[in-house]
């Protein structure tokens, strides 16, 4: 049998490109005025101080990354540091992650269709078209997933556009006088008060960065993903926030303390400096980019389900059933039934949703980093974060602040989707993971059950004279054992 063609691997520009489109996302069109809403022009002060401190956890997923050349980013790191356990709920909140993102993303998108369509400013209205949207991409991607990579492709090229147009156009039309005041009278009233603006603040921002824990998820589809993934989460970070304190600063400078009135001030700003013409573009802009994230990511959050039960065995086969065009159709199902329900809440709760299980991923992985750095079970190959024990201490006091700016509606959500996974976990059909076996031993015995499987039906049907020999090998009983868990490293 001819060996079959390997597909063609991500290079490091490539990684980066998906790395960018994967953090900017309607954030960085809708959030502006909430942020300026709390801290003035000394957001952006704010926008540096959550730069600085989501890339201190971006460089602990940059020394995991180093460590590991499998997919599955956060739950497959936690699963070697702490057991199945701990990998199975991370590997269901970054499910969740993404059933809130496609929430977020498509609640954005009527939002910004309010500018052309006031029915949507009708609470209902909007509801229903983003229940009747999630369930358009779930179709869709019933049918596979030959337009996903066109629409990715088509609306990271209208987000980087309309930034990099926004960015150049409006250096040329701010004023001094609109970067003041420099904090509101709010805020200037004592320790507390500020401290209370700076932390609303400072979590909006945080979710406009949380976007770089997917890059690593794909580790297996890159060239050399130990040395360059490294390199393009730092990459990534330092890009978005340039970008994002240019949009930041130069919507102030042309906007001013009106910004506080516009939902979508990036388009408002646009449209001051050069006319109607530029609030249409943005808004086009903003709609691509933002039905683009959506879309990919409703194709991409069944995926990972249905991963973590044909390839990683940590949930029961029947979440990992494919159809004709080799599409998840019951991971797609879950996934758009939770989307359609996430989506009746408010933008700015799927905001905190987001950053919630963000934090989840975070804690375990920092702390992931301190123990492989105490035991060295898995060394680095190209990137080792330096200083010891510092920066995970540093990143996981951030993370903890965090904590202080959930709702209690945010937490009590959290605690039932792991509540409900842990319930789950106790009841999976298949008990390899309980055995502490490495994702490459449980991926090995899979494939040897399909290979068994698929002959046994060979066997059943009645063969024609001349018919050529499956192409799977005969099962001699049971797998050979796969090497230690060290193979998930590379040597």
């Amino acid at each position: 049998m001819n060996a079959a063609k390997k597909p063609k691997q991500l290079g490091f520009w490539s990684i980066y490109l998906l790395g960018i489109n994967g953090v900017i996302g309607s954030g960085a069109f809708l959030l502006p005025q909430t942020i300026y809403q709390y801290m003035d022009l000394t957001s952006i002060a704010v926008l540096i101080a959550a730069a600085i401190t989501v890339s201190l956890i971006a460089l602990c997923y940059a020394d995991l990354a180093s460590r590991f050349s499998g997919a599955g980013a956060a739950w497959i790191y936690s699963y070697h540091a702490f057991g199945p356990f701990v990998g199975y709920e991370l590997g269901i909140f970054v499910w969740f992650l993404g059933c809130c993102t496609v929430a977020a993303e498509t609640v954005a998108l009527f939002t910004t269709l309010q500018a052309f369509v006031p029915a949507f400013g009708n609470s209902q209205v909007r509801i229903w078209s983003c229940i009747g949207l999630v369930a358009l991409f779930g179709l869709i991607n019933i049918f596979g997933r030959a337009l996903v990579k066109w629409v990715d492709n088509v609306s990271s090229g209208a987000k980087i556009a309309v930034i990099i147009l926004f960015i150049v156009v409006a250096a040329f039309f701010m004023h001094g006088a609109n970067f003041h005041p420099v904090i509101p009278a709010t805020a200037s009233k004592g320790v507390g008060a500020f401290s209370s603006h700076f932390g609303s603040a400072f979590s909006v921002v945080f979710y406009m960065f949380t976007g770089f824990s997917f890059i690593p998820i794909a580790a297996s589809q890159m060239v050399d993903p130990e040395k360059n993934i490294p390199r393009v989460l730092i990459g990534v970070m330092i890009t978005v926030t340039v970008l994002y304190g240019l949009m930041m600063l130069f919507a102030i400078g042309v906007l001013g303390a009106s910004m506080v009135n516009y939902s979508l001030p990036i388009a408002v700003a646009f449209r001051k400096a050069v006319g109607t013409w530029g609030y249409v573009v943005v808004i086009i802009g903003m709609l691509m980019s933002i039905f683009g994230v959506g879309f990919a990511t409703s194709f991409n959050t069944p995926v990972l389900m249905a991963s973590l039960s044909n390839e990683h065995a940590m949930l029961p086969k029947f979440f990992g059933k494919m159809n004709r065009f080799e599409a998840p159709w019951v991971a797609i199902i879950i996934t758009t039934v939770v989307s359609c329900f996430l989506v009746t809440q408010s933008y700015l709760f799927l905001v905190g949703m987001i950053v919630f299980a963000s934090f989840v991923q975070y804690v375990p992985s920092i702390m992931a980093v301190m123990k492989f750095k105490h035991d060295k079970k898995f060394p680095n190959h190209g990137f080792s974060l330096k200083g010891g024990y510092t920066v995970p201490i540093i990143a996981l006091l951030i993370a903890f602040y965090m904590v202080f700016q959930f709702t209690l509606k945010t937490i009590i959500l959290g605690i039932c989707v792991g509540a409900a996974a842990a319930i789950l976990f106790v009841f999976l059909d298949d008990r390899k993971m309980f055995k502490k076996l490495s994702p490459e031993e449980i991926k090995k015995g899979i494939e040897a059950r399909r290979k068994e499987e698929a002959e046994r039906k060979e066997k059943e049907k009645e063969e024609r004279p001349g018919r050529p020999a499956s192409n799977f090998p005969p099962s001699g009983g049971a797998p050979a054992r796969a090497p230690s868990p060290q193979t998930a490293s590379r040597k």
